[in-house]
């Protein structure tokens, strides 16, 4: 049983190191909503968000001041609308209109983001699929709080590449689409292999048709607790480094347990998922890249460092399964550039690379996160960089995700400013020689041998 006592236990870690709940995230099901007319149907939709979600924001506030643990974030995923709006939508501008219903819907019940714009395509597309890509650039220019994702890869299904040659493109016209804000559209949207169904943190929440109804899922996170407790530990062994690490993850872990007990209690929806995830913020004292430095590293990207995030990823992740039954989602450390004071300084002392990056997301828990690049680079380019991070998770059987930002009208050098959560970035520089006849071949990657275990 988890109680107040446990919670006690943390004050420490909440008041001065940056722990906090940072999303409880409502998964909504639309399948119910689906509709041959668009009218009919984004009258369903809205209706089905507002009665399932109206209070959300309420109940995370009161168990934020019951409780003393700050929850940063409300959120909603819903059902890949590739799918609910794929019988009334025949022209991307009507899958558009589906956006401003979830835009509208997100803004009524008060939620930070709504997620779910999203399709799985990582075997075939559809025409609706297709369609539905198409719209992105539209939907997101034209809303503040909908988020985005398409799943493009799975071990099993091995690499659309169809699908990554289209996405580079629709990247590209996204960041155009909101030049006006630094591209922050592409801020908003991101590819992902091997996609998982309960994911509670955007861009790439979305609410998998395997779940129920209705579920909660809360996502922790707390860099800046492990950072303080391997402050304590400094110049000892691996062993000791490692415990530290599980113990601390234990706790934090604990904390989302009862937050996510509560509310799904409060608002009578089955609880699903605790995502223990080290997601940084641009907060000094809340940086990934702060604990790579405290376990030796002079920077992030410094000999050493990959090693160092795989052992941090690990028992991050042992703690979390030895502290909840129900630990999934993308569990583990987030390596974003922008939203990480750590990472950026790396970037600008030259220590960390786009390919010093690739190979972290090898061993940590998404992938290629919130990279600003020259607005200028080419949309296969773009496509080249998705198919690499692709191929890392169908071969490791692991999530891999990319959500890079060509700035329109920037280039190396220069920096962008996103705000808030997002934080700001160097504009990081891409190997400039050419990918264009691979990624124009077209067709799919065949899932590697080990994918076939029936």
């Amino acid at each position: 049983m988890i109680n107040i006592f446990e919670v006690a236990e943390t004050n420490q870690m909440i008041e001065k190191e940056n722990l906090d709940v940072r999303t409880i995230t409502l998964g909504i099901s639309l399948l119910d909503c689906i509709d041959s007319d668009l009218d009919k149907l984004n009258e369903k939709i809205y209706v089905r968000i507002y009665e399932a979600a109206k209070d959300l924001v309420k109940t995370g506030e009161e168990i934020s001041r019951e409780f003393g643990i700050p929850i940063v974030n409300k959120r909603i995923s819903v059902t890949p609308i590739a799918l609910v709006g794929g019988a009334a939508c025949k022209t991307p501008e009507d899958f558009a209109r589906i956006a401003k219903t979830l835009d509208k819907a997100a803004h009524e019940v008060g939620v930070n983001f709504i997620g779910g714009y999203s399709a799985l395509v990582s075997k075939g597309m559809t025409e609706a699929d297709r369609i539905f890509i198409e719209s992105i650039p539209i939907a997101l220019s034209a809303t503040e709080r909908v988020c985005s994702s398409v799943n493009l890869g799975s071990t099993k299904t091995g690499i659309n590449m169809d699908a990554v040659k289209l996405m580079g493109e629709i990247v590209k016209k996204t960041a155009e689409y909101t030049k006006e804000e630094d591209s922050l559209g592409c801020a908003k949207l991101v590819v992902f292999c091997n996609a998982p169904d309960d994911n509670p943190f955007m861009a790439g929440a979305f609410h998998g048709v395997t779940e129920s109804d209705r579920i909660i899922n809360v996502g922790v996170s707390g860099p800046g607790v492990v950072k303080t407790a391997l402050s304590k530990v400094r110049g000892k062994n691996f062993e000791i480094l490692c415990e530290t690490i599980k113990k601390t993850a234990f706790k934090v872990t604990r904390v989302g347990q009862l937050v996510a007990q509560e509310a799904s209690k409060r608002l009578g929806v089955p609880f699903g998922i605790v995502d223990l995830s080290l997601a940084p913020t641009p907060a000094i004292g809340d940086s990934v890249a702060d604990i790579l430095c405290e376990i030796g590293l002079e920077y992030a990207g410094a000999p050493g460092t990959t090693a160092a995030l795989a052992l941090l990823n690990d028992q991050v992740k042992k703690g979390g399964v030895m502290a909840s039954s129900y630990v999934g989602g993308l569990s583990g450390a987030f390596i974003p550039v922008s939203e990480d004071q750590g990472m950026i300084d790396a970037v600008s002392a030259g220590a960390l690379t786009l390919e010093k990056l690739e190979a972290m997301t090898c061993v940590c828990s998404v992938g290629l996160d919130m990279i600003a690049i020259p607005g200028d680079t080419k949309a296969t380019t773009i496509s080249g960089i998705i198919a690499d991070e692709m191929a890392i998770g169908m071969v490791n059987q692991k999530t891999t995700a990319v959500r890079i930002i060509p700035v329109i009208g920037k280039g190396v050098g220069e920096s962008v400013e996103f705000g808030g959560l997002l934080g700001h970035a160097p504009i990081m520089p891409v190997n400039g020689f050419s990918c264009d006849d691979f990624v124009n071949r077209g067709g799919r990657i065949p899932a590697p041998i080990h994918s076939f275990k029936n």
